[in-house]
């Protein structure tokens, strides 16, 4: 069976980019799941965080997600948090982040990148603004966290009709009365959110992760990406066993902020760094597949 394409509220098909739909068929033809990797924008500063990005998908990222610093984000622990005070510090702004794909898209055309974050920043650009320059950028999908299906007009319908991925999130506490609403306009994927609290804070166990995937697959063909909590090789490869993908964030957040200098630089060695920490949760995906 292959991926489903996007679906929007009125049955019909989105005019997406199809990178993600067609990385998670490929992994699908692969027999394994897919490791997605989790940093911020701009953090510890632009050069640094682009020169990462360029090399994600050498080092083994099948999907990548940018985080969209914001001043307050209330789902996210301590490391995600100071990253977005480091980037924010740095003088990064939602314009510069899309210049960032802009520049990835230069030399890669297939790896999807999904924009992760919070609405404010996307409401003070203007959503139509920003759904044009995203989509024109090469930006394949959307995760924000603060708006519900309830507020499905603001930012999730306009994303479809434009062509950008709409990615939502389930938690251990979404029940299958509450499901069917959650992934009424989900496309792309559903992020599983593997524990209850904020990010990089503690582990899932392989059992619940496996029950969980079980009961989503049951309401949707979508892909099920699971994350929150996956520290290293092992993990991933345990979750990517049983998911169609494993997230891994907060892990390498804190390998940008063990390699900075006293003064909050980059040191020379921190994009090498955590490229291979990347190209190590790969190798555990690869390997612990099924």
């Amino acid at each position: 069976m292959s991926v489903p394409a996007p679906r929007t509220a009125v049955g019909g098909t989105a005019p997406d980019s199809g990178r993600i739909r067609e990385r998670f068929q490929a992994l699908k033809e692969a027999g394994r799941g897919g490791l997605v990797t989790f940093l911020t924008a701009g953090d510890p500063d632009r050069e640094t965080s682009s020169r990462i990005l360029r090399g994600l998908p050498a080092a083994g990222a099948d999907l990548i997600e940018l985080g969209m610093p914001f001043t307050d984000p209330m789902a996210d622990g301590p490391a995600i948090q100071a990253s977005s005070q480091r980037a924010l510090k740095a003088g990064i702004k939602l314009a510069e982040i899309l210049d960032m794909v802009r520049a990835f898209r230069d030399g890669e055309a297939d790896t999807p990148v999904i924009l992760m974050g919070y609405y404010n920043p996307i409401y003070n650009y203007g959503v139509e603004r920003f759904l044009a320059d995203a989509k024109g950028a090469g930006v394949d999908g959307l995760i924000v966290v603060d708006l519900p299906p309830e507020e499905d007009r603001e930012l999730c319908l306009p994303a479809l009709a434009a062509g950008v991925n709409f990615i939502r999130l389930a938690t251990p506490t979404t029940d299958d009365a509450r499901l069917p609403k959650v992934l009424a306009n989900t496309s792309g994927f559903v992020y599983y959110v593997s524990i209850m609290g904020i990010t990089g804070t503690r582990s899932a166990a392989g059992v619940d992760v496996r029950s969980a995937v079980e009961r989503l697959k049951r309401h949707t063909d979508l892909p099920i990406a699971v994350g929150f909590g996956i520290k290293t090789p092992d993990q991933a490869a345990e979750v990517a066993a049983v998911a169609d993908a494993a997230v891994v964030g907060s892990a390498l957040v804190e390998q940008v902020k063990s390699h900075l200098d006293a003064d909050g630089r980059a040191k020379p060695e921190l994009v090498e760094t955590v490229l291979k920490s990347v190209g190590a949760l790969a190798e555990g995906v690869r390997g612990g597949s099924t």
